[in-house]
């Protein structure tokens, strides 16, 4: 059975190993932008894992993890055009590439929702590249609309 819980310190060389697999994606997408490298090392993820305003999720069965949701709990207050709010924003998610296809992705998400929900945001927030497809198409099929778009022209 599969569970979504709160990552913990010992979780930090199965969040490396699908760090990559992020990576990987995006510098074959983007090899312009993205450097063969992972986001965050294991002393940022020892930080990331200990503050509330950077909760992660990963999703596991039979012990081993299949996934991770990184996400920024983040407030606007007092702003003078923009109306105040709760956000949650999902930072990153990834499956393993073993256990795509497996409804994962869709428990770490709907996780991911409901602790949204349960500190009273507003919505859940995230930013996908245009050379994931299949990520769009996931987010999409989650009920995601989009938000804004943003465009470039590379000189």
């Amino acid at each position: 059975m599969k569970t979504v819980r709160f990552a913990t310190i010992e979780d930090i060389p199965a969040i490396l190993h699908l760090l990559e697999q992020v990576n990987l994606v995006h510098h074959l997408g983007r090899p312009d932008l993205f450097r063969r490298a992972t986001k965050y090392g294991e002393a940022e993820l020892c930080a990331i894992l200990q503050d509330p305003k950077t909760p992660v999720f990963v999703c596991e069965e039979n012990g081993t993890v299949l996934g991770h949701a990184f996400c920024i709990l983040q407030e606007i207050a007092g702003d003078r055009l923009l109306c105040d709010r709760k956000t949650l924003y999902l930072d990153d998610i990834c499956v393993d590439e073993a256990a795509r296809g497996k409804g994962v992705g869709h428990a770490l998400y709907r996780h991911v929702e409901a602790y949204a929900k349960a500190l009273g945001c507003y919505n859940v927030t995230l930013n996908v590249w245009c050379c994931n497809p299949g990520a769009m198409r996931f987010y999409e099929a989650m009920g995601l609309v989009p938000q804004k778009v943003g465009l470039e022209r590379i000189l």
